[in-house]
């Protein structure tokens, strides 16, 4: 089997984990153990926070001394065996406890398993794209088993378990620990990873356009957690009548379309309107979403709408990182990506699943959820968004953009 496809089946692993849980485990939070949405919140808040604290144990202790195939395997087994224990907890303070914990320990693969692919590639610049896209895939693949899990559960075929995301999610991450094993030998780098790195680069932030891109991308972080804390509870509502079965079979259709957009759309737009235009299509597509889940009729365009999903991420998110590749003197490009992750997928992402939950809370009765009122403060956060960017955001020069590896 050559490299690239082993490395490929890692990818595909690596983000079929995340994708067999995060979608759905909030219905599961909610509906079946009867936690409170600030409850969910933070539990999803756990791999945002564990992301911005990975650094310190990814880079500066576990591949510093062991080859990253080993650490990989070792963290992908041991977090495993706490998912299977997590499917079966029910009580809030332990699963909180032992799911921070299974962050912290999934939080460095996926710089890892990035490291790993790219050094041992020929051209990391014209190959990673396309094994990262089969972490989208496993994505969508883990979105797909869950379902066919749950109609054989509904036929008898197999047990109906409690916590089956996280069975699921377990089940995939032992298989990644033993599949690591076969993984090109990748020394460890004695140097590590600066956690700092992201300090070299604040000194972009007194450039006007810079500091306000940061900080309209920071918002709109926080916002992104209201569609994957709270799409799932939305469409099983009665507003939109998805069965619990289908519905991670229905959130990939988010990933199909980011596929499209990465593989199709992203560069076809950077070379014909340029980055501020492309940025200004993924910062309006957001409220456009929001809008549509608000008014939640017809059902069926809610779960169109899910398709937007590729223009929100990719226009906007992966946009972004280019951007920031483009701007960023060379001496500090790696910090600089570095500060736009911590800005938005660490601190922003964290913050935005407390706010999310908190916002169910608020908007939630004994007659049930106001999901109207729900998805209109999200609405109107990214409205202002997209205003702020249209008003004050001017592109800064730089070199042509380059092609951007896809994101799940």
């Amino acid at each position: 089997m050559s490299a690239k496809l082993r490395l490929g089946i890692m990818m595909f692993l690596q983000y079929a984990i995340w994708g067999a849980w995060a979608p759905v485990l909030s219905v599961y939070l909610i509906n079946e153990l009867g936690f409170s949405g600030f409850q969910a919140g933070v539990i999803y808040a756990l791999l945002p926070l564990a992301t911005i604290v990975s650094p310190f144990i990814g880079g500066q202790v576990a591949d510093r001394y062991f080859s990253s195939e080993k650490v990989i395997a070792f963290l992908a087994f041991t977090g495993g065996l706490l998912l299977l224990v997590v499917s079966r907890t029910t009580d809030y303070t332990v699963m909180t406890v032992l799911m921070l914990v299974y962050c912290l320990i999934y939080a460095p693969t996926l710089a890892l398993t990035n490291s790993i692919a790219m050094i041992n590639l020929r051209d990391s610049e014209e190959e990673f794209g396309p094994i990262r896209v089969g972490g989208t895939l496993g994505w969508i693949a883990a979105g797909w088993l869950l379902t066919g899990w749950r109609w054989a559960a509904g036929s008898d075929a197999i047990p109906n378990l409690q916590g089956d995301m996280l069975f699921l999610a377990g089940l995939f991450s032992i298989i990644m620990a033993l599949q690591s094993l076969t993984l090109p030998h990748t020394p460890p780098q004695k140097e590590g990873v600066k956690p700092w790195a992201f300090l070299e680069s604040m000194k972009m932030l007194k450039a006007k356009d810079f500091a306000i891109f940061v900080g309209i991308t920071f918002v709109v972080a926080t916002e992104l957690e209201f569609y994957y804390i709270l799409t799932a509870p939305f469409l099983e509502s009665e507003q939109i009548g998805v069965v619990t079965a289908n519905t991670p079979l229905v959130m990939t259709i988010a990933q199909v379309a980011e596929i499209f957009v990465m593989a199709f759309l992203l560069s076809y737009f950077l070379k014909k309107y340029g980055m501020r235009r492309t940025l200004a299509i993924g910062v309006i597509a957001w409220p456009i979403r929001y809008i549509i889940f608000a008014i939640g009729t017809p059902a069926w365009l809610v779960i169109a709408s899910l398709a937007l999903h590729g223009f929100c991420y990719v226009f906007f998110f992966v946009a972004a990182f280019i951007y920031v590749d483009k701007v960023a003197p060379p001496d500090i490009r790696a910090s600089a990506q570095s500060l736009i992750a911590i800005v938005a997928l660490g601190f922003g992402r964290f913050l935005g699943s407390l706010f999310a939950g908190w916002i169910k809370d608020v908007f939630t009765t004994e007659a049930g959820t106001n999901w109207t009122n729900v998805f209109l403060v999200p609405c109107a956060l990214t409205v202002l968004c997209a205003v702020a960017f249209l008003l004050f955001f001017r592109e800064e020069g730089g070199g042509a953009p380059s092609e951007a590896p896809a994101q799940a």
